[in-house]
Parts: C-alpha cells; structure tokens; sequence
C-alpha cells in the first residue's frame, strides 16, 4: 500500500496531477483545492495517497495534508459516497468548513459539492457526526478524528456548538457564516452557550 509520494509535477489536469518520481509519472486525483495550490509550486511536493483498488481499475487518490486524506478516507466509507463525490466534497469545503458543516447539521453546505443531493449529505452528516473531534475541529492544525473512547466527552460541547450556529442563523447568519465564526472562537468547545454566542457575534460584526 502507497502511504505517499514525494516528486516533481510533469502537469495538472482538469481533476489530477501528474507526479514524477524516479523516472514514474503518477496520475494522482485531487481535490480542487490542492490543484490550486499545486499550481504554485515549482519544488518537490509530497501528496498523501489513498489507493482505490477494484477489479478493473487501480487509481491514485491524494493530497497535500493528512488531515484532507483523512476526511476523505471518512468520507468515502459513507454509503452512496464514492471516490469521486468524496473529491467533490472537499473541492468545495475545505476540511475545517466541512467538518463544522458535518457536527452543526447544516446539509445545505455539503450540498454545495457537483452530483451531491441532499440525502447524500444527510447520510453524510449521520453517519460521521460522531467521528469529528470537536476540539481538533476547532484548531485546523489538529486531525478532526477521534476513537471511540473520547466521544461521550465531546457530546456536551457538540451540543454548545449546534445550537450555537442554530441561534446565528435565526439572526439571519448564513451556516457557513455561524460555523466560521465560531471556529474563530478560541477556547469554543469550554464555552456556555451565551458565551460563545456573544463571541461568535463580535467575529461576525
């Protein structure tokens, strides 16, 4: 199994890039988000890679962090979620966004991804919700995934932050604009609800 590759960029297709390492070039499907930022660079990058193997075909999935594979790797083992509406996902929500979309209930963000409806973004909500760490959720820099054994101390917080955003909203607050906000926040996840409410207000105003 291929954990990652460190080469060259040969070229940048519409929804891949192509990776030269030791002589090998390696078609590598990214997110929108990566190829953009690929586009910039002129050194070696390393991509994290996912492997999809099936009985026609073997494809290369990577990306720049592995935070994103991750995400990724979570968000194809959702059922109606394949390979490429995964990609799609995370070419219009960045992991952070998309993980705030996930633990506020908000369908509507994922929905904004091509070929992704609204009962695949409820799966998507259901069947992760309690996979995303609030805490690492809340500091970028951290995985966004937790083990069982952690979940029941994140359940209290979760519930801050949801009807949180929900309180934004009524106020005429996009759930984007309320997630964001409150990703802001620092110190979110110890916070009462009116507290963080009045914290996320002054980051919006």
């Amino acid at each position: 199994m291929i954990a990652y590759i460190r080469g060259t960029i040969e070229d940048l297709e519409e929804n891949a890039a192509i990776i030269e390492q030791q002589g090998i070039g390696y078609r590598i499907y990214t997110s929108a988000m990566d190829l953009d930022q690929l586009s910039g660079i002129t050194d070696e990058v390393v991509m994290h890679i996912h492997m999809s193997v099936r009985e026609d075909d073997v494809s290369l999935y990577g990306f720049l962090t592995k935070e994103e594979l991750k995400m990724y790797e979570l968000l194809i083992s959702v059922s109606g979620i394949g390979p490429k509406a995964g990609l799609a996902i995370l070419s219009a929500l960045s992991v952070q966004d998309l993980q705030m979309a996930i633990i506020s209930g908000d369908p509507k963000a994922i929905t904004q991804a091509n070929g992704v409806g609204l009962k695949g973004a409820q799966r998507v909500i259901v069947e992760l919700k309690d996979k995303i760490d609030l805490e690492s959720m809340l500091n970028p820099k951290a995985s966004g995934v937790v083990s069982s054994g952690n979940l029941a101390a994140s359940d209290g917080a979760s519930d801050t932050i949801t009807n949180t955003a929900l309180a934004l909203t009524a106020l005429g607050y996009s759930q984007l604009e309320a997630t964001r906000a409150i990703r802001k926040v620092s110190g979110a996840e110890t916070m009462s609800e009116e507290e963080l409410l009045k914290k996320a207000l002054k980051e919006l105003l």
